[in-house]
């Protein structure tokens, strides 16, 4: 028996009910993209900026942190223990929202996803003043397992950490995102627009957010993501137990299954983190048409599968997609040499 939809604001004051601290600049824009639209012969095509959230150049973390900061200081803890790649927008964002809250903030960073110049992400992380520390463990359930031994020897030294922790970190990251397809859905049908599709680079909460909202509102549209990343897992399944786990947060009865998650990996490239042709081609296409950046890991990737969709006819003259910009501005700086030597013309 399917559960009942809910109203974009019944889904709202069922998040409402959790810890949660004041953090991003919203809602972000909704904007259509004309000419970018034109230049793919696509349909209409809006872009969520969540490039825009703000905590120091914005993305989709920011979005994420405000629920996860609400539980640690629920916790009444008095540090963050976080890890990803040295390029790392979440550490970023992390470490900004640290110092705006007051808390001190670890980062271990692998250089395993790409090299560790002071520049970029990694520079940001300097300038909030993180304690970074820089590993060769590689992403996925390695570097998990060190940051929960990280957390271990701080409250062996008296500190109360918040630590990122997959299992239960990423159900509560994602009710950001299932607040994220109501405040574009309440946007768009505010413009006279009902979107067919919404495309996003996601693997984990963001998706698991995404995918959590449709079923929730009972949104007829797809949600394609796009994975930047290979977990050694299935992923499908997995972004379905978030949004379940999601759904259990927010007290609610919707449930999926990995057959529910619409995800590819297809525009990902050799490796995590490789710049691509299409996705080159992405960041050029809007750069030259709208004056819109964005970043190879990520946006650049997502966007080249809707470009492939809308050449390939997945995407009809009548659908409407909303392009959500999950950010990663500051990357592109790293990648300097990566784009140059990708560079037409």
């Amino acid at each position: 028996m399917a559960s009942t939809a809910l109203t974009t604001e019944q889904l709202r004051q069922a998040a409402s009910k959790l810890p949660r601290v004041k953090l991003a600049h919203l809602p972000t824009p909704l904007e259509e993209v004309k000419r970018f639209a034109a230049a793919i012969k696509g349909p209409r095509i809006l872009l969520k900026r969540d490039d825009c959230t703000g905590m120091v150049m914005g993305g989709n973390k920011t979005r994420h942190n405000e629920f996860l900061f609400g539980e640690a200081l629920k916790q009444n803890a008095d540090c963050l223990v976080w890890g990803a790649g040295v390029q790392s927008n979440n550490c970023r964002q992390t470490a900004a929202a640290c110092n705006k809250l007051g808390l001190d903030c670890y980062l271990y960073l692998t250089r395993a996803a790409h090299n560790d110049d002071v520049q970029g992400n990694l520079l940001l992380d300097h300038l909030m003043g993180a304690k970074v520390t820089i590993i060769d463990t590689p992403m996925g359930p390695e570097l998990d397992d060190l940051l929960l031994a990280k957390a271990k020897e701080l409250r062996a030294a008296g500190r109360r950490p918040f630590v990122w922790d997959r299992v239960t970190g990423r159900p509560i990251a994602a009710v950001s995102y299932a607040l994220v397809l109501a405040e574009l859905l309440d946007q768009a049908r505010a413009m006279g627009v009902e979107p067919t599709h919404v495309y996003c680079a996601a693997a984990g909460a963001t998706g698991g957010g995404l995918a959590i909202g449709k079923a929730i509102l009972g949104w007829p549209g797809k949600v394609r993501l796009l994975c930047p990343i290979r977990w050694p897992w299935d992923t499908p399944k997995d972004i379905a137990e978030v949004a379940n786990q999601t759904a259990t947060l927010l007290g609610l009865p919707h449930r999926l299954t990995g057959a529910d998650i619409d995800i590819r990996d297809d525009y990902m490239g050799p490796k995590y983190g490789a710049v691509t042709p299409s996705g080159r081609e992405a960041m050029d296409l809007i750069a030259k048409t709208e004056g819109i950046l964005l970043d190879p890991v990520y946006t650049a990737k997502a966007m080249a599968g809707l470009i492939d969709d809308a050449r390939q006819g997945r995407l009809g003259a009548k659908d409407c997609a909303v392009f959500v910009h999950t950010g990663g501005t500051p990357a592109v700086f790293a990648y300097r040499d990566e784009l140059m030597g990708t560079r037409e013309g």
